[in-house]
């Protein structure tokens, strides 16, 4: 579904085609490049970005296996962060060849920017990134060491406490019961739980290509779940300045995973929001 005045390209990326959508001049105005979550696609941006349009060069795309995108093939192995990474070099190669963008993730979008942010080959590339309800894997990785190799009772409440609000990762490593239940009964009621739960209106969003999106993207999780936290990079320092959006009461992520992030991001600014 194209949103309202934006541009559509194809990017071509290891296999797959991007959907891309931008509004306003890469020539003049700032870049800034929208990653979102699971089990969104790029329309959830929609309202961010008709408020951005006026001052930056906005960009959205679908996550591969989401929205207008390709999905690979096989599924399984095509969505680790290695790939997502690859997507994300493809998009702002195209959009922004010149100048480093401004990165923003939400969820999964912001999971996956960490790696954007932290690995070698994109230096140079983000101006800075914005990080909301999404961590990195290797920082939650070592989080997640730290507290069982050094147990306290406080520490051990911040794993119980982590893992009970995790409940849904460890549905989506099931084999597919999750596929079964996005197209069938809960891809048909995800709009409606949206509207009770997270009060958004009827309309655009979600797309009607939600199940197979949601379906597609449990491998998200299949592919970069336990290999990173059980084995986290010691490098995954971020090389770009990092604003961390911190939401009071997130019912997925516990607020103590970002008590050591300074060490990982040092140039870090952080925001606590309703």
């Amino acid at each position: 579904m194209p949103l309202a005045g934006g541009r559509e390209r194809r990017v071509r990326t290891g296999g797959v085609e991007l959907c891309v959508a931008e509004w306003g001049d890469p020539a003049t105005q700032p870049t800034v490049v929208l990653v979102h979550g699971y089990p969104d696609s790029k329309e959830v941006w929609s309202e961010v970005a008709g408020r951005l349009t006026e001052r930056f060069h906005v960009v959205l795309y679908d996550v591969r296996g989401h929205g207008g995108s390709t999905a690979p093939r096989p599924l399984r192995g095509g969505f680790t962060l290695e790939k997502l990474t690859d997507d994300f070099l493809a998009v702002v190669d195209a959009v922004s060849p010149d100048r480093p963008v401004h990165l923003v993730g939400h969820d999964w979008g912001s999971v996956q920017a960490w790696e954007f942010t932290t690995v070698e080959r994109t230096r140079g590339r983000i101006a800075s990134f914005t990080s909301m309800s999404g961590p990195s894997l290797d920082h939650f990785g070592h989080w997640i060491k730290k507290r069982v190799s050094r147990p306290t009772p406080r520490k051990v409440g911040q794993l119980l406490g982590q893992g009970a609000k995790s409940w849904y990762v460890y549905l989506l490593h099931t084999p597919a019961l999750p596929e079964l239940a996005w197209r069938g009964p809960l891809g048909k009621q995800w709009p409606k739980i949206l509207r009770r739960l997270e009060k958004v209106p009827a309309g655009g969003y979600p797309t009607s290509s939600l199940p197979r999106d949601a379906a597609n993207g449990a491998w998200l999780y299949r592919d970069n779940i336990r290999p990173r936290l059980g084995r986290p990079r010691d490098d995954a320092y971020a090389h770009a300045p990092v604003q961390l959006i911190t939401p009071l009461g997130d019912a997925y992520l516990s607020e103590r995973l970002y008590d050591e992030l300074e060490q990982w991001a040092p140039q870090l600014v952080r925001r606590t929001l309703p």
